[in-house]
């Protein structure tokens, strides 16, 4: 599968929409900022990683607090993940989150 095809663009859209479903109404964890938002979402063409960028509205702290709570709902994300897009993927990334200096933080999924 080609980065640009129509069932890749197809993937990232419905990841997108899941992931933010899932941290905004799922994840009851009280370090996730509530102004968290899913800017955009790569699945690699072989599905085995994935990255989700994160833009979070508020100070530095919030920030860090909210990768670090995403980090910890990593196995909670992956599971809602695969019952959500169980007809879209076969398998799953697993995810970690970094964060980063600029406005967008970077989460990426990997497959492990």
């Amino acid at each position: 599968m080609r980065k640009n095809s129509i069932k890749n663009t197809r993937i990232n859209g419905e990841v997108q929409k899941e992931l933010s479903t899932i941290i905004r109404n799922e994840i009851k964890d009280p370090r996730i900022h509530p102004m968290t938002s899913v800017m955009a979402v790569e699945v690699a063409p072989d599905l085995k990683t994935c990255r989700a960028y994160i833009s979070v509205l508020g100070e530095k702290e919030a920030k860090e607090a909210t990768i670090k709570g995403l980090n910890s709902a990593e196995g909670y994300i992956r599971r809602q993940l695969a019952r959500n897009c169980q007809s879209l993927l076969m398998m799953l990334p697993r995810k970690t989150a970094t964060p980063t200096d600029r406005m967008r933080s970077r989460m990426r999924i990997k497959r492990g």
